[in-house]
């Protein structure tokens, strides 16, 4: 790594624990808040994803406020075993993914401190919630639109994204025979035609693709990129060494061809490709307002996202492309939208010219950017290299 690389990955480093120390205490419940000056609440995804950042941190106050956190969200679980959106709100629910995202930060916790019994119980009845989430009854969970992090994009039945952290949760908690059917169901193809045999279950592979679909339900499905989802089916093991090779050269290819056209000025992807376009039949009356083409959930770059495909990129063992990748996230964070910072980590960025479009000092953007960083600096991906191994081997 060259030496002006190094400093600028080094100090956006310390400007993203900065953001994370500086958002540890809210004003409600002196729970971290979620960005450094709007999102004051403690959204229970946002901390959740944190978790990998702080805890590669190894930041002793973060620490602490994760313990916390994790705590008050297994206070306020309902009696099903459901895990409210906001940490001290029991009443916001409905959320697809806060659940399975609270069993793996208790997961990620448990594997960094060595607790191995803690939640146990809240753990247990999450994952019993979980499984009542699949309506035939099969490994997979499926979910209404808008319920996970995307609030403005339609995401039916089986999300790519959602099933991933499913799956992730049942290889941290020793459930091998769950995670092998939830994998084993990934891997079928999506159902293609009029009709569906009823002894045909649909998957989420694509024909003479290398990607994953977005979602898949009976005959419906979106053939749009998903690259949450399938940067965290590369982590967890999900995706085989081969597709995550496929995957990722397909990814940068088609990148390429974006910014040749001029619909992305930046060297990382959108979280979502190809742009819904006005007249597409996935195309909603409120996108006009605040899902444009290159926006958003529409094809926004979000830092915390290009977060996990560098991820997936050093799984993938893409060490020097990893490396770049990282530079170029540590360069576009530096982007602010309204305050005088030196580095930005907004929410997300408009892929025709990179602008920052969310709030400033985000937290997920900040943490994700730490785990990038350690996961390129030490050439693996703690916390996921455990998901990847074998049955015998996982802890």
């Amino acid at each position: 790594m060259d030496k002006h690389r190094k400093e600028l990955i080094d100090k956006a480093g310390q400007a993203a624990l900065e953001v994370l120390l500086h958002n540890n205490h809210g004003p409600c419940r002196g729970l971290p808040r979620t960005a450094g000056w709007g999102y004051p609440e403690p959204y229970t995804r946002d901390l959740m994803i944190c978790s990998l950042g702080v805890l590669a941190s190894g930041n002793e106050k973060l620490l602490v406020s994760l313990r916390r956190v994790l705590e008050t969200l297994a206070k306020n679980q309902t009696e099903l075993g459901h895990i409210p959106s906001l940490v001290h709100d029991p009443d916001d629910r409905g959320a697809s993914d806060t659940t399975p995202l609270f069993i793996m930060g208790v997961g990620l916790y448990r594997t960094a401190t060595g607790e191995k019994d803690f939640l146990e119980e809240a753990v247990q009845k999450s994952l019993t919630w979980q499984k009542y989430q699949s309506p035939p009854d099969r490994c997979l969970v499926a979910q209404q639109p808008t319920s996970d992090w995307r609030d403005e994009q339609w995401v039916l039945g089986y999300g790519l994204y959602v099933n991933t952290i499913v799956y992730t949760c049942l290889r941290f908690f020793g459930q091998y025979e769950r995670a092998a059917d939830a994998k084993e169901a990934m891997e079928r193809f999506t159902v293609k035609g009029e009709r569906q045999n009823r002894h045909i279950h649909e998957g989420l592979v694509l024909r003479r693709k290398p990607y994953y679909a977005m979602w898949s339900y009976k005959v419906y499905r979106s053939e749009r990129f998903d690259l949450l989802g399938n940067s965290i089916a590369i982590l967890s093991g999900i995706a085989s060494p081969s597709r995550a090779s496929k995957l990722i050269s397909w990814i940068e290819e088609e990148c390429e061809g974006f910014r040749a056209n001029e619909e992305l000025a930046v060297d990382l992807p959108p979280n979502f490709f190809p742009y819904v376009r006005p007249g597409d039949p996935e195309w909603m009356p409120r996108y006009a307002k605040y899902n444009q083409p290159g926006e958003y959930h529409n094809g926004g770059i979000w830092p915390f996202v290009c977060g996990f495909y560098i991820a997936a990129l050093v799984a993938a063992e893409k060490y020097r492309l990893a490396e770049e990748k990282l530079a170029v996230l540590a360069e576009l964070v530096r982007g602010a939208r309204v305050e005088k910072v030196e580095f930005g980590f907004n929410e997300w960025h408009r892929a025709q010219d990179g602008t920052a479009q969310g709030q400033d000092w985000q937290s997920w953007s900040a943490a994700m950017y730490l785990y990038a960083a350690k996961c390129v600096e030490e050439k693996r991906t703690p916390f996921f290299d455990k998901i990847r191994q074998s049955d015998g081997e996982a802890g």
